[in-house]
């Protein structure tokens, strides 16, 4: 296995699309057990959610560019820009 960051920085006002395909990025997710080992959203000055990070255990980029592609958040366009980059913890655990 391998581990990658993926780094996700939403478009300019997206938010309400943001909000809107949440649950469905939340079920995504859950439905890949044990891929996302630690996520969460990148915030802007005021606090709002304004893109995601994603540290993922994974066969291969392969695996992640798949997931990544499934994800309702990509799919409905919510990304500006994303980064995908083999990663190492040397600092800390990740869970």
């Amino acid at each position: 296995m391998a581990t990658f960051a993926l780094i996700c920085i939403d478009r300019p006002d997206s938010l309400a699309l943001r909000m809107a395909t949440r649950e469905r990025h939340f079920a995504h997710v859950a439905a890949h057990p044990g891929l996302v080992r630690l996520a969460g959203p990148f915030l802007d000055e005021a606090g709002a959610m304004a893109g995601s990070l994603f540290i993922i255990e994974a066969p291969d980029i392969a695996a992640v560019r798949a997931f990544h592609a499934a994800d309702p958040y990509t799919t409905a366009g919510l990304f500006e820009r994303v980064e995908l980059r083999p990663w190492r913890a040397t600092v800390g655990a990740v869970p």
